[in-house]
């Protein structure tokens, strides 16, 4: 028997396990029944951990120790603007933690977010575990598109906390894409649209007999229903300063009660033209009498309210599918996932930009998570009579370092499907060099600094050389889980050095086993939803009698108002702009205090003459000497590529893909998505010959289309490979 792999949508408001059984993905009901869990966590005035609805029927009167919509704080920097602009509307309190992540105080404990995460998904193992009667220890778990590097390694952090082994790290919209395709014998391409309560992403899809391809994905993950529920508090306190002189925000338990009936009142304007909003004794001043809150609000206001955040979703959208090249007639299906998609405005903009309806055959809260079960399943499913599947996701974010002059190289462009490597050779900018510094970045501006740092590493021991002689090979290689290794090999030596990026905010081994043992020797008073004195009907308040989740012969009868979601942008790598002597360049050095801010540097800096590795252009080296006597920061030499460049560099993709399409050829024939595997993989490889034997002449777009498409089918083989070896 195959182990049961549960599929956990670890979400801003609410969190969702599932599982498959028998072959149908279902939700697990929590204790009291209920399909989702809030994503909340409390400690209690005697020092009992609440986790889900215990901790949300205590916020009001515990505000202050009740921890709600952390995801939004993953992964980030605490000196970030976007945490400076989250703080102002929490009733909790961050602080700083030792490597400058983001820690919330309850109780005067301070607890970094990737242990408060670590509590929901303990939460979801007991759920699944209740309903199976037995251990599970394996998850697949979803996490927004465009979460960046160090918040993908800060749940993997929380599930070591969990002591859940998660095997997969998945993007929503690719989860919702599997539960929507599942058991279907369809051949489309499908937009996800998912708008969650803490973030936005937008994925397009080629789903066929199996084979689940990513095309693009984009996001913000920084808007959400949170935001929403912001923009009603921000109306309510506002008119009720107007009226009564009083700021409601500056008192923690009004600010709760605020944050509770926003929620409440966006949700009940999705189906009402009008609310009412009544909090009793919401503030007292104890110079009179309590003041009383109580208004209405109509639709046509919350509409006007947050239409600008609706159109910040359309806006990425539509940038999505321009970088992607992708037309808005090529798309069959829209479909909506998220809680926020209920909204009728929101319903109503996605119609009018895709020209469609959009789909209501997944249910929105439900269907990321049971996406991660079938991907779960299939990971460790080795049936033969099973249905197979195979899912080739995408890097949602450019990858490279930083080079001469402070400028950004990619190197892994953004939607590039993974697991992928790819490489580039680098020279020297100072005579007799001695070390360089990689500094690896993620994002999509020129400029180095301006994009997030993953981390640095230096190669030592360089042989003696003249400025540009040196060959450096840089190598980047991202597995499935969106996991970065960068190596660095001095060609001539064969010396390395190489880094697995794990981003500086986030805990340290030690620190994980710390909060395990920690978490261990209070086990009888962490959790109030485990007491085993009490009775479900206590824990949370009960709305339905069964007990056991409902199962689904298949997600396409899953019933719900909307559907997954859409693509997103690809980026290509720019040309670093010329640099003078002069040039000052936002972020870099400017004193010798700042050299480990420098790219390659190995000694101190002065101005901005600093030693740094340039780019070669494949492996041709820098010959003009009376150029590089121009300037010390010499920009890099990043030459266009020739149609020889392009023609070789196809035919080494259709070299490789022949070669292992003799080895992945036996070991697919028997699976559901062999046939469409091998059909993809044979039109690309006439499409590249057809290239090569007509020449590429002047123009590269036709190059450019087919390379992408021989990437996406070199992944598709190295995960074939991998999985069935």
């Amino acid at each position: 028997m195959a182990d049961k792999v549960i599929g956990i949508d670890l979400g801003t408001t609410n969190t969702c396990v599932a599982l498959v059984e028998e072959d149908n993905p279902i939700v697990i009901a929590n204790k009291g029944s209920y399909d989702t869990t809030p994503s909340m966590v409390a400690i209690a005035e005697t020092g009992r951990r609440l986790v889900g609805f215990m901790a949300k029927r205590q916020a009001i009167t515990n505000s202050s120790n009740t921890a709600f919509a952390f995801k939004r704080l993953i992964g980030r920097k605490f000196n970030s603007p976007e945490v400076e602009n989250l703080r102002s509307n929490l009733p909790y309190n961050l602080v700083a933690g030792k490597n400058g992540d983001v820690r919330i105080v309850l109780r005067d404990q301070k607890f970094s977010i990737a242990e408060l995460s670590s509590f929901i998904l303990t939460e979801m193992k007991s759920v699944a575990e209740e309903y199976l009667g037995a251990n599970t220890n394996k998850a697949v778990v979803t996490v927004p598109a465009y979460f960046t590097d160090s918040q993908r390694q800060a749940t993997k952090d929380a599930g070591k906390i969990a002591q859940l082994e998660i095997i997969r790290i998945i993007n929503e919209p690719t989860a919702a894409a599997l539960a929507y395709g599942f058991g279907k014998d369809i051949e489309k391409r499908i937009a996800i649209y998912d708008l969650g309560g803490g973030t936005f992403d937008i994925s397009v899809l080629d789903i066929g007999n199996g084979v689940f391809e990513v095309i693009s994905t984009a996001g913000d993950s920084l808007l959400g229903g949170e935001d929403f529920d912001r923009r009603i508090m921000d109306w309510i306190v506002f008119n009720f300063a107007k009226e009564n002189h009083i700021d409601l925000r500056k008192d923690k338990m009004a600010l709760q009660r605020l944050k509770d009936i926003s929620e409440k009142t966006k949700c009940e304007l999705s189906t009402l033209q009008e609310s009412e909003i009544n909090l009793p004794f919401i503030i007292s001043t104890g110079k009179s009498d309590p003041y009383h809150l109580k208004t209405r609000l109509t639709r046509d206001k919350l509409e006007q309210l947050s239409s600008d955040l609706v159109e910040r979703t359309i806006r990425i959208c539509k940038s999505s599918l321009e970088k992607s090249s992708i037309a808005l007639s090529s798309i069959d299906s829209i479909i909506l996932v998220g809680g926020m998609t209920r909204m009728p405005l929101v319903q109503e903009k996605v119609k009018e930009f895709f020209g469609k309806k959009p789909s209501k055959g997944v249910h929105p809260d439900e269907v990321v998570a049971l996406g991660a079960a079938i991907q779960g399943d299939s990971l460790v499913n080795n049936d033969e009579e099973k249905e197979e599947l195979l899912l080739l996701d995408v890097t949602s974010h450019s990858l490279g370092i930083k080079t001469s002059g402070g400028a950004f190289y990619k190197i892994i462009e953004a939607n590039t499907t993974i697991p992928t490597s790819e490489k580039q050779i680098f020279t020297n900018v100072v005579k007799n060099q001695q070390a360089v510094k990689i500094i690896v970045f993620q994002g999509e501006n020129s400029i180095a600094d301006k994009n997030e740092l993953l981390g640095e590493f230096t190669l030592t021991g360089l042989r003696p050389a003249e400025k540009g002689e040196l060959d450096i090979e840089i190598s980047f290689d991202i597995n499935a889980n969106g996991i970065v290794t960068v190596q660095a090999k001095d060609l001539a030596t064969g010396k390395m050095q190489e880094i697995t990026i794990t981003a500086k905010s986030n805990l340290s081994d030690q620190e994980i086993k710390d909060i395990i043992k920690k978490n261990k020797e209070n086990k009888n008073i962490t959790d109030g939803n485990k007491n085993k004195n009490q009775t479900p009907k206590t824990e949370v308040p009960q709305k339905k009698e069964q007990s056991k989740p409902r199962k689904r012969k298949n997600t396409a009868d899953i019933s719900s108002n909307f559907s997954p979601n859409m693509g997103t942008p690809t980026a290509k790598v720019p040309k670093p702009a010329p640099l003078d002597d002069s040039a000052n360049i936002s972020g870099m050095p400017s004193s010798q205090n700042d050299e480990e801010d420098v790219i390659f540097s190995t000694k101190p800096v002065g101005s901005l003459n600093f030693d740094t590795v340039n780019i070669k252009s494949g492996i041709k080296k820098i010959e003009n000497q009376e150029s590089e006597k121009k300037s010390d920061l010499a920009e890099p030499a990043i030459v266009t590529q020739t149609e020889d460049n392009n023609k070789n560099k196809l035919e080494k993709y259709l070299k490789m893909i022949r070669e292992n399409l003799v080895k992945v050829e036996p070991l697919i024939e028997n699976t559901s998505y062999g046939p469409e595997a091998l059909k993809k993989a044979k039109e690309s490889l006439e499409e590249g010959q057809e290239i090569i034997d007509a020449g590429l002449g002047e123009s590269t777009s036709e190059f450019q289309s087919c390379e992408k498409k021989l990437k996406r089918i070199s992944s598709m083989f190295k995960t074939i490979l991998q999985r069935l070896s």
